[in-house]
């Protein structure tokens, strides 16, 4: 494999002169982590940094971490329904400050016969063209009886066989598994199939076929496809392969005022429930609030209804790029005789210089996932990912967020996102919240505020009896701090208290121009996100971040 450079933030052999503004406040957080130059070498191991120093006592730190920038949801022209080049999707993400991407194509007879395979030699190419970015090869997989997944995995000589192995035996699709309705004769053995689609996948992992492979589900609630049994069903296969889901859809110029149509939602939640849908998701479930899945953004709802059971299900966000907002290139012309089923492979596209439909932006542009490592790697995003060391933002919201959940008896660093903090029954803690404002104007060239900090806690009560529930009862924003008028690099010291039983703390927050009542109510969420009217969906002028839970273990709860 082509050897891999640090990002030019990352470098120390690049100047500071020759960074843009967020490459300086990149480089800045890297050096207040301790790891610039030789401490963040590549590496393509996890650390033992990432192995917890928290054993059976109390306490115990995280390491520092650097954030690396990423989207774990971009199409091609190996996919039927985009239309960019390798190349042009690695550019634009290197242009947006993109350190990984994963290209996920669909899975499709002519992607699985041929797509999968030249793809793979573009993926070898692309990473030889662009030796600061790690560029992940996947699937988007559709789940039978649900929704889509992307699947990759960690480069290597079976990085291409594991997926297209996958593709053929547990695809939804080819074999014909889609149906997902309640009471159908085929969901039972559909639903069944996709739990031993995922613990294949670990297996593959544990035998040393490949390296490492990681599930996250793709827009969940578009459709309302996938119920809260199936989800947990997934998730309790193989935690350690299925991390978790997209708070947030890619798709979000869809809604931009007069663009799409009058209709148009961010996300292209634009569907009803259907026969397919689980019926106990309400009218509401089908649009974004925010820009986000109503099953991330409803505080107390579903992702807030998994973590009660104390168990760890991260978010992402992504591009799900496959047609970029006002681009200008088309889909070239097929060769007499050629198709998708026997290229696995569209026609590279071509200029029009006219602005073509779409409802994407491009990897970066918009939406980021931020993976917490200790060293720079493709091993390491996984592990990082997998620990759950994740937060998000949209509209380039923030440079910068550190997340650190300690004992006030502690001296040390103290746990980070996707941890856990072993407390005893009454005893203090902090939560320190430590934000890096947007140090330059983005992409639409607005330079982002921050209006406002959420504290979101709730109870962890284990194992739910009924594996369709989707309400946290017990959770709640407990503070909101107002930021507004902050700038550059402050802390938030949160005190909280252990209460009898152990619970878990998320935060939230906003450029503050759009919110309300959140979907359960004022009492649980005064001020949270809200939908937009349809066709009146500019994202620019609604950004948040959410960031993923740190759990608190009260001890004899």
């Amino acid at each position: 494999m082509t050897e891999q450079q640090l990002p030019s933030w990352a470098d120390p052999s690049v100047s500071p002169a020759d960074l843009d503004a967020q490459g300086v406040s990149r480089r800045g957080l890297l050096r207040s982590a301790g790891l610039f130059g030789a401490a963040f070498a590549l590496g393509s191991a996890a650390t033992p940094a990432f192995a917890s120093s928290r054993g059976p006592g109390f306490g115990g730190d995280d390491p520092r971490l650097a954030y690396l920038v990423g989207d774990h949801h971009v199409h091609s022209v190996y996919s039927h329904d985009a239309k960019y080049t390798f190349s042009q999707q690695a550019q634009a993400a290197a242009k947006y400050g993109l350190d990984w991407m994963v290209f996920n194509e669909h899975s499709n007879f002519g992607h699985a016969d041929y797509g999968a395979k030249l793809e793979h030699a573009e993926i070898v190419k692309a990473r030889a063209e662009n030796p600061r970015q790690l560029i992940f090869q996947g699937l988007e997989w559709y789940i039978p009886a649900a929704e889509h997944c992307t699947i990759f995995a960690a480069p290597g000589p079976h990085e291409t066989d594991v997926l297209t192995q996958f593709e053929l035996a547990y695809d939804g699709k080819l074999l014909g598994y889609t149906e997902g309705s309640a009471g159908a004769t085929d969901t039972a053995r559909n639903e069944a199939h996709a739990v031993k689609a995922i613990k294949w996948l670990a297996e593959q992992r544990r035998s040393g076929y490949v390296d490492d492979v990681l599930v996250i589900a793709n827009h969940p609630l578009r459709l309302g496809i996938d119920s809260p049994h199936e989800m947990r069903a997934w998730r309790d296969a193989a935690p350690e392969i299925m991390i978790g889901m997209e708070g947030a859809p890619g798709a979000q110029g869809a809604a931009l005022p007069g663009w799409r149509s009058s209709t148009s939602i961010r996300g292209e939640y634009e569907n009803k429930p259907s026969a397919q849908s689980w019926a106990g998701y309400p009218a509401a479930a089908y649009v974004t609030y925010g820009g986000f899945d109503w099953a991330t953004a409803t505080v107390g709802g579903l992702w807030d209804s998994m973590l009660a059971e104390g168990s760890l299900y991260s978010i992402t966000t992504n591009s799900d790029n496959h047609r970029t907002v006002f681009d200008t290139w088309k889909n070239g012309d097929w060769a007499a005789g050629q198709n998708f089923d026997n290229t696995g492979k569209l026609p590279d596209p071509v200029n029009t210089d006219t602005a073509q439909p779409g409802s994407d932006f491009w990897p970066g542009e918009f939406s980021r996932t931020h993976v917490g490592v200790t060293r720079y790697g493709y091993r390491s995003v996984m592990a990082g990912l997998r620990a759950g060391r994740v937060w998000l933002d949209h509209g380039h919201l923030l440079d910068g967020l550190d997340v650190r959940l300690k004992r006030d008896c502690d001296a040390g660093r103290g746990v980070t996102l996707g941890g856990r903090l072993r407390v005893r029954k009454g005893e203090k803690i902090t939560l320190y919240v430590t934000v890096t404002t947007a140090s330059r104007p983005n992409p639409q060239g607005i330079l982002p505020e921050l209006a406002h900090v959420d504290v979101i806690r709730g109870a962890v009560r284990g194992p739910v009896s009924d594996r369709d529930s989707w309400r946290a009862p017990d959770t709640r924003v407990v503070q909101t701090k107002d930021v507004s008028g902050r700038k550059g690099t402050y802390t938030l010291r949160i005190p909280l208290t252990a209460g009898d039983e152990s619970f878990y703390v998320r935060l939230r927050g906003s450029d503050g121009n759009r919110h309300g009542a959140g979907y359960l109510g004022a009492s649980i969420d005064p001020n949270g996100p809200i939908p937009h009217e349809p066709g009146d969906g500019d994202p620019w002028a609604d950004t948040w971040f959410y960031s993923n839970p740190i759990f608190v273990d009260v001890a004899g709860a």
